[in-house]
């Protein structure tokens, strides 16, 4: 029976040893450069060995890497998990697979990736020597890819599909155009097609479909677009409340993305605190009556709220850009009001169906009573995390900050006076006081 017991401890070691060495790392990751030149596209990595799986490292007594019969596997690992896992495109085609021009093992505590020459020189240098007691999966490994190219001044995208790599895969990548500045990006998991120099209609192209998709994806925009128009659904109002929302969200997502917001970790968290208030006292004014003479100026005075929330959800992506800031703030605003309408064009409907087949002060209360009772617990678990920060310091910067924005909260509020007449007007037309009055049950 000793043996019996003996072969079980030795498979249940083996059981365990297996999974550790195909054990998923949590945080990986990767340095990157991208440098056309002449012919040649030369692409340097560097990966950590931990993120290798599946590749059977060959290792010598005590479990060290044996770095004399390393380098086959290694060669097997990059076509596995790098090369076979990266697509590059010139002028939108995809080049052929690339030619492993070097590869070696660095140390973890090598900082040549710091810069494209010093890398490309750590990989010409010889490699480690023997003997070097090193563990297979606390090392990196570090590639030289070479492309073959139609030119330098061509078009070039990446599609890195790295992300089975770890739990978080992180890339920073620098693309070193010839004659152009260089671009850092960070990239997390698979990020899609990155366009390394955007054309302005490549940027465009992508910040409209993020500004779309922003708007359909962000159910607390969704509530506060329901919100605005469960009283007000006739054309006339929903012109002036979308056009409101649309200019004031706009002024404040194009200071944020320009640097004149707030920069202290409070901001974010108070402006979602705010985003679901906003949400609250919409639905509350629904529940107890909205005028569309007000309507619109609550419309405007959330949307430079909800301004600033865009802008979080613009700010990482606006490395996709390039050269081309303002055409993808543009691009971003088109997209956010293409997804607006597209939400009108299936709501007002919606609800004009619902709203017929109930009294419908009924209606707009309980539909306004469940948003409303939404966005409280929004407020209060978003409130929760706004106290987690402490309060912003009053410094000479912070102050010339505040001042600068109450001077443009001025001159808005001037504006705003003096519009108001305006609307107040177009909205008297007859045709329009359907939609300025509050509702009344119809039966």
């Amino acid at each position: 029976m000793q043996w019996i017991r003996t072969l079980a401890c030795a498979l249940a070691l083996g059981a365990a040893l297996g999974a550790w060495a195909h054990e998923v790392p949590t945080d990986v990751r990767i340095r990157a450069f991208v440098k056309p030149e002449r012919e040649q596209l030369t692409v340097l990595l560097r990966v950590p060995l931990a993120a290798m799986r599946e590749v059977d490292v060959p290792t010598r007594g005590g479990g060290y890497l044996d770095l004399a019969r390393a380098e086959p596997a290694l060669r097997t690992a990059i076509a596995l998990w790098l090369t076979d896992n990266l697509s590059v495109l010139e002028n939108g085609a995809p080049l052929p697979a690339p030619r492993i021009a070097a590869a070696r093992v660095s140390l973890a505590s090598d900082r040549s990736f710091g810069d494209f020459d010093s890398a490309a020189a750590h990989l010409r240098a010889p490699p480690l020597a023997e003997p070097n007691d090193l563990y297979w999966n606390q090392q990196l490994l570090d590639v030289r890819l070479e492309y073959p190219i139609a030119s330098a001044a061509s078009d070039f995208a990446l599609q890195p599909r790295f992300e089975r790599l770890g739990e978080r895969v992180s890339t920073t990548l620098h693309f070193l155009p010839p004659g152009k500045p260089a671009r850092a990006f960070e990239l997390h998991g698979n990020p899609g097609v990155v366009q390394l120099d955007p054309s302005w209609h490549q940027a465009a192209f992508a910040f409209v479909g993020m500004g779309f998709m922003h708007i359909l994806e962000g159910i607390d925009h969704l509530l506060f677009i329901a919100c605005l128009v469960i009283p007000f659904r006739r054309l006339r109002a929903l012109v002036i409340i979308a056009t409101a929302f649309t200019i004031a969200h706009s002024i404040t997502l194009g200071a944020a993305a320009m640097g004149f917001a707030p920069q202290g970790l409070w901001f974010p968290p108070l402006v979602e605190t705010l985003i679901a208030a906003s949400v609250f006292y919409l639905a509350i004014e629904n529940i107890f009556g909205a005028r569309v003479q007000l309507r619109w100026l609550v419309a405007f005075a959330f949307g430079l709220v909800h301004g600033f929330g865009f802008a979080f959800g613009l700010r990482e992506s606006l490395q996709f850009a390039g050269s081309h800031l303002v055409t993808a703030l543009a691009a971003f605003n088109v997209g956010v009001e293409l997804g607006q309408v597209a939400v009108l064009i299936v709501l007002v409907p919606a609800l004009d169906f619902v709203l017929r087949r109930v009294p419908e002060r009924i209606g707009v209360i309980v539909l306004s009573a469940v948003i409303a009772h939404t966005a409280w617990h929004w407020m209060l678990d978003r409130g929760a995390d706004l106290r987690k920060f402490g309060m912003p310091t009053l410094d000479a910067a912070a102050l010339a900050t505040a001042s600068g924005w109450a001077i443009a909260l001025i001159v808005l509020a001037g504006f705003l006076w003096f519009a108001n007449r305006w609307v107040g007007r177009w909205l008297s037309n007859p045709t329009a006081r359907v939609s300025a009055e509050p509702l009344r049950d119809r039966d």
